[in-house]
């Protein structure tokens, strides 16, 4: 009997000690396959071949991160190249082992969310940016530092933007478009730069008619103008005018446009466009062309993927 009380005191303690473990810091796990993930139609998608001067900066950032792995700056900066390099597993697997020292960080948990967006892991995703919006609350937004400038080299979005942003993603292509209508709105009120304000509007508008609220759709477009200064999101800013009117459909859709992440986003406008007017054959012939492409990391390929493999049913 005693061992008996023994056995079930020692069950206790384990019990109360896995859960004082935040279970969304746990669900990484080890990748042994040459893959970097199974896309939602079955198919095996491997990294593409890295430039050399990608490749480059990934080893200038790893070896950074060896010099002094306690640096925090060094250690996302090695995740971030890790996975522009296509390896989207090391990246995972450097921010999990982040995580285990720096455990309340929300930037870790930010590009971790991202990049399980990137293997189609979106429980996982959601999970991370879930948490890193809790840790974020009451701090003070921040730009972020881009890790592929644009050709002004002027940084567009903020960290808070960016978690709301990812988080807002991955509720959609899981199909809780409530929430990911919410993520985006939260996105939009984090900064007024037009960059932040077209791509936001862009998913806020595109939620709101699948959800079949075409007034309020209408109404997130009253900020929305010709005269922006969009530096990177181009897609998404042509994407709002054609919504607007601004722009015609050929203006917006080229069906010979390599797969591109900017070309692949703004055929995916497109498509939906298609979608919730009423016209599913031309829309899922759009989702085809994308996922023919491939830029399968991007976010338009990754959402026509989703769409094709798990129709959403129009309210």
């Amino acid at each position: 009997m005693k061992y008996v009380f023994l056995l079930t005191a020692f069950l206790a303690l384990v019990s109360c000690k896995n859960k004082d473990k935040d279970p969304d810091l746990s669900i990484h796990t080890e990748w042994e396959h040459n893959f970097q993930a199974i896309s939602q139609g079955g198919d095996t998608l491997y990294a593409a071949k890295s430039s050399e001067e990608i490749l480059a900066k990934f080893e200038e950032k790893k070896a950074a991160y060896e010099v002094n792995p306690n640096n925090l700056d060094n250690l996302i900066w090695y995740g971030r190249f890790a996975a522009y390099t296509g390896d989207y597993r090391k990246a995972i697997e450097i921010y999990s082992q982040g995580l285990e020292d720096f455990p309340k960080e929300s930037r870790l948990l930010r590009h971790r969310g991202h990049r399980y967006i990137s293997v189609r892991e979106f429980d996982n995703a959601i999970a991370d940016l879930s948490l890193a919006v809790k840790l974020i609350q009451g701090k003070e937004n921040m730009i972020e530092e881009d890790g592929m400038p644009n050709d002004k080299n002027i940084p567009v979005s903020t960290m808070h933007g960016n978690i709301y942003y990812h988080l807002g993603l991955a509720y959609y292509l899981n199909r809780n478009l409530p929430a990911a209508l919410e993520a985006y709105k939260k996105c939009l009120q984090t900064s007024n730069n037009p960059d932040n304000v077209v791509s936001a509007t862009h998913w806020i508008y595109m939620i709101h008619r699948r959800m079949g609220r075409a007034e309020a759709a209408q109404n997130y477009l009253r900020n929305i103008h010709e005269d922006m200064n969009v530096i990177e999101n181009q897609s998404y800013y042509k994407a709002c005018l054609f919504y607007k009117g601004l722009l015609d459909l050929e203006d917006v859709y080229d069906p010979s446009a390599e797969g591109t992440p900017t070309n692949s986003a703004l055929k995916y406008a497109v498509g939906n466009w298609y979608l919730y007017n009423g016209n599913p054959d031309q829309a899922h012939g759009i989702f085809n062309e994308i996922i023919s492409g491939k830029d399968w990391a991007s976010f338009g390929y990754i959402a026509a993927e989703t769409d094709l493999a798990k129709p959403y049913t129009m309210r």
